[in-house]
């Protein structure tokens, strides 16, 4: 053999051992399998699992932060689907690292596949480096023993019968994607569900607590579960969109009895499995805590955070998006854009999105009237409209670079035939990139009612994504219909979360600030886009409303998004003079914008009401920032709970809006009081921990 066959040869065998590898390590994690052991850990969290030829039983998890050692009293594989013991057969296991790109950070895989019968099962465990929570997710293959993954009747009836779930019998007969199994009596659960759909809701989270007992179903995206023996807790976040979205609903996403707690419900049934090729089911996270809610609530944003790396220069925007005055498509041209921008300039926007108009094809919400169905039997929908932008966007291009100022668009995928000319969409959005650097899209009105449908949205984004390097935002619409949500397809971009008009009377600024304060304890509030509106028009449909946003300061509406990506909905040629004041506000806004939102954000004071005291906090380790608003009530002080510890010696700075700097030591509650002269009125400060 010669020295390049020999060569040649050796590299082939590094190759198979790292592709075949039982063992990954990558920063702090590693996982590995040490004969029938499959050792999951980093620096926060281990979990051991019997690796039962790839259906995993869990043996133990320990919280490495508190030194707590969960011991399982499992003896059956974590994940199961309904009908008779099926005898597992392992196929193959192999771990890898993935690699960091511009979308996220890197992380460790392993990736198991077996056999049940006749069905293939694809299971990775995610891992991500300083994060007390591991995903899990599934994928399947072939066809089912019996052909049934659970009987329509069982799920329409059953599970809707508290008695018989109390008596155990339901885990066999639905599908289980994630089970933990500990000791103790005395758990309590907190369930937390959020919904999307904000053109017909505004209550957007409900949260409920339980004092554990028999098995019970639960309906809700997260469920912590603390063991009051020894304070220590357990978190499952479902990886889905809510109950209204999800596919193949099976009338809750939880069965609890004490520390026994299941994950139900993969969105998918035999019906979604092909023969040839993976079908994906939702996914499971399970994490650890200590002690209190700051602790669930820091680990599970702490997993959140991992899904999206944020670039500054790509993912902080202030977009201003015309649509907000329901001008619809009536001055979506060059000339008013270029208008548009120089006005845009004086406010301190960072993005400018021209929304529905932009295209030759027209659709329903245009004025001269149009349709979305067979979009692709017009080959130049997509395409600038001509007789608006007769030089395509070069000339809107040239005047946003100048003055700073990132064009962006809105896009409707074709939904004919459950978005079959996903590819041409795709390249639609690709070739926008390619020839005019746009890399912001609005992702519009998606009706996600199937599997093939979801499947073939995410390929469309996905696609996009890896063209370009994942150089691409994608402002996820979830005002209408069945779509992801916040906690499905979390890698994309952010989410556009409501729209609210002042024609039609359903803007109130409190109502938009309380949607982001409930939202933000759940949710990083970083990756919401947030809307103010022009407060001066449409006074008359308001008439003597005392909560009207005619009677809030320009400033203050502006301040409500400062904790989200803030997002001007209106037309800044329709806004009078006195608005621009608000513009060297927004400059000094922008360069604090990216050290909020690195920080982990949190609600303060009383739920908004129009007549709270009320806020968040943005925290570091040792600095942060707090928002603070006195809405209408008499009040000039108010006693406001932190989430720092008693006793912390703070230096606050005044930033933006009313008060002043101070010094102050919390209470024995954490607490700090502020002082706001004025009734609807904030104030912006950073703070350090001396």
């Amino acid at each position: 053999m010669n020295n390049k066959s020999f060569i040649l040869l050796l590299l082939m065998l590094v190759s198979m051992q790292l592709l075949y590898s039982n063992k990954v390590d990558y920063r702090d994690c590693s996982i590995r399998l040490e004969q029938d052991s499959l050792i999951v850990e980093n620096s926060q969290i281990k979990r051991v699992y019997v690796y039962n030829q790839g259906n995993l039983i869990t043996n133990h998890i320990l919280n490495k932060k508190s030194n707590f050692v969960w011991h399982s009293n499992n003896l059956t594989p974590d994940m199961s689907l309904p009908g008779p013991t099926i005898k597992t057969s392992h196929v193959s296991f192999q771990t890898y690292v993935v690699e960091e790109t511009l979308a996220k950070e890197g992380y460790v895989e392993a990736e198991i596949i077996y056999k049940l019968d006749d069905l293939f099962v694809k299971r990775i465990i995610r891992l991500y480096p300083e994060c007390a929570a591991i995903g899990n997710d599934f994928y399947f293959k072939g066809q089912l023993e019996d052909g049934k993954w659970y009987a329509e009747t069982f799920k329409d009836s059953s599970l809707t019968d508290a008695i018989f779930i109390a008596s155990g019998r339901a885990s066999a007969n639905i599908p289980i994607m994630e089970k933990v199994d500990f000791k103790g009596k005395h758990w309590n659960y907190k369930v937390v569900s959020l919904f999307e759909m904000t053109d017909h809701l505004n209550s957007l989270v409900s949260v409920n607590d339980f004092q554990a007992y028999k098995e019970r179903l639960y309906k809700g995206n997260i469920l912590f579960a603390i063991n009051r023996e020894n304070e220590e807790g357990v978190f499952i976040l479902k990886e889905s969109p809510s109950s209204l979205a999800q596919l193949k609903y099976l009338h809750g996403d939880f069965l609890g009895a004490n520390g026994n707690l299941k994950v139900i419900g993969f969105g998918i049934d035999e019906k979604d499995i092909k023969k040839d090729s993976w079908t994906k089911g939702y996914s499971a996270v399970t994490g650890l805590y200590s002690k209190d809610e700051r602790a669930a609530l820091s680990s599970l944003k702490t997993y959140q955070e991992k899904l999206r790396k944020r670039v500054p220069k790509r993912d902080e925007m202030i977009m201003m998006n015309t649509w907000g005055d329901r001008g619809q498509d009536r001055r979506i041209n060059e000339e008013y854009i270029l208008k548009e921008l120089e006005l845009c300039s004086l406010l301190g926007i960072t993005h400018f999105q021209i929304d529905d108009g932009w295209q030759a094809g027209k659709s329903p919400a245009s004025v001269k009237g149009g349709s979305f169905d067979n979009i692709w039997e017009r080959t130049d929908y997509w395409m600038p409209d001509k007789e608006n932008f007769p030089d395509g966007f070069s000339s809107v291009l040239a005047k946003g670079k100048k003055l700073g100022i990132e064009i962006c668009l809105w896009f409707n995928p074709s939904y004919t035939d459950n978005y079959i000319s996903w590819e041409k969409d795709a390249d639609v959005l690709i070739g926008l990139y390619k020839k005019y650097g746009i890399r912001t899209f609005k992702i519009d009105g998606l009706r996600i009612h199937n599997k093939i449908s979801d499947e073939r949205v995410d390929s469309m984004m996905s696609k996009v994504s890896n063209e370009l390097k994942n150089d691409v935002v994608f402002n996820l619409d979830v005002t209408n219909d069945r779509r992801y949500g916040y906690f499905y397809k979390n890698g994309f971009g952010n989410i556009f979360l409501e729209n609210r008009y002042t024609d039609f009377g359903n803007y109130y600024p409190y109502w938009t600030l309380r949607n982001l304060w409930e939202l933000s304890k759940y949710v990083p509030a970083q990756n919401l886009q947030i809307e103010f509106l022009n407060k001066w028009r449409n006074t008359k449909v308001y008439g003597d409303d005392p909560f009207s946003p005619q009677f809030y300061d320009f400033e203050y509406l502006f301040a409500i998004t400062m904790m989200g990506q803030p997002l001007a909905w209106m037309e800044a040629q329709n806004l009078p003079k006195e608005a621009f004041n608000i513009g060297p506000v927004i400059k000094k806004y922008k360069e604090f914008q990216n050290d909020i939102h690195d920080g982990f954000i949190f609600p303060i004071g009383d739920t908004p009401s129009g007549k709270s005291w009320t806020g968040f906090q943005s925290m570091h380790e040792k600095t942060g920032y707090f928002l603070l608003f006195r809405e209408s009530n008499d009040k000039e002080t108010a006693l406001i709970k932190t989430w720092l510890e008693p006793g912390t010696n703070v230096e606050l700075m005044h930033l933006l809006g009313k008060g002043e700097s101070f010094n102050v030591v919390t209470n024995e509650n954490g607490e700090i009081r502020f002082t706001l002269p004025v009734k609807d009125s904030y104030a912006l400060y950073t703070y350090k921990v001396l």
